[in-house]
């Protein structure tokens, strides 16, 4: 393992994101505020509790999530795309370095920005509400392994995409309605019977309400399932990435 290089390709993307650091601490704090405001104050005033949890605690892991996940997929797109949109992708490729070192180093400058979110988003959300976090060891390793799975995933997207319009587009009319319809300012459990199977059929379900868990003890579906669920997930990005660079599908001219 060359360890040189994935701290090159780390500190090089992670450089990107110190030179908008105002930006990108100012964007979520706002976002957060917003949402508090909106969900918080104007729909939670009409909510007594859900589960036993005020609504603007029961909302933070939502938020959370939301921005982790949108957040891991846009970084990791952009940060691989880029190179191969003005052609110095194929320079990393000549490079000794090994897919799996490319890999490790655009996708934990991706996953540490996304954290570094969630964590913004989680004392930014002390000021309005108070949280109580049971599980703090499962809480850690949920967002990690979600900012890891899912800049696995942006990668992927990133490498696929042609252009900056197809970038934008997985994130935009797939992962942001999963995540809104995935329970993050709802329980499920609230919704008729019919649409309680199908949002079982929604993943981003699993992974909000694992997170939850780990706040309140309480979700909609098991812990197990959660990491279940997850872990699949994470294997199967890895695995897809893997033949990418096996085939070298959309990164050989």
């Amino acid at each position: 393992m060359n360890f040189r290089s994935i701290r090159a390709i780390y500190i090089f993307e992670m450089s990107r994101f110190f030179r908008t650091l105002l930006q990108s601490f100012v964007s979520p704090v706002i976002s957060t505020c917003l949402y508090f405001v909106v969900f918080g104050a104007a729909i939670g005033g009409r909510i007594d509790a859900v589960d036993g949890v005020s609504y603007g605690a029961f909302i933070v892991p939502g938020l959370i999530m939301l921005s982790v996940m949108t957040q891991a997929v846009s970084n990791a797109s952009f940060g691989i795309y880029f190179p191969k949109f003005i052609g110095t992708i194929y320079e990393v490729l000549s490079a000794p370095v090994n897919f799996l070192e490319i890999v490790i180093g655009y996708v934990g400058a991706a996953a540490s920005k996304a954290l570094f979110i969630g964590l913004v988003i989680l004392a930014t959300s002390l000021f309005f509400v108070d949280i109580e976090i049971i599980h703090p060891f499962i809480l850690i390793f949920l967002l990690v392994v979600t900012c890891i799975s899912f800049s696995l995933l942006g990668f992927i997207l990133g490498i696929w995409a042609n252009n900056f319009e197809q970038l934008q587009l997985v994130p935009l009319l797939i992962i942001t309605p999963l995540v809104f319809l995935g329970g993050s300012f709802y329980s499920i459990s609230m919704l008729p019977k019919f649409w309680q199977v199908v949002s079982l059929f929604n993943p981003v379900v699993y992974l909000i309400s694992g997170f939850r868990w780990a706040f309140y003890n309480n979700s909609d579906v098991s812990i197990a399932a959660s990491l279940f669920a997850i872990t699949i997930f994470t294997v199967f990005c890895i695995f897809i990435i893997f033949l990418i660079f096996k085939t070298g599908w959309r990164l050989r001219p």
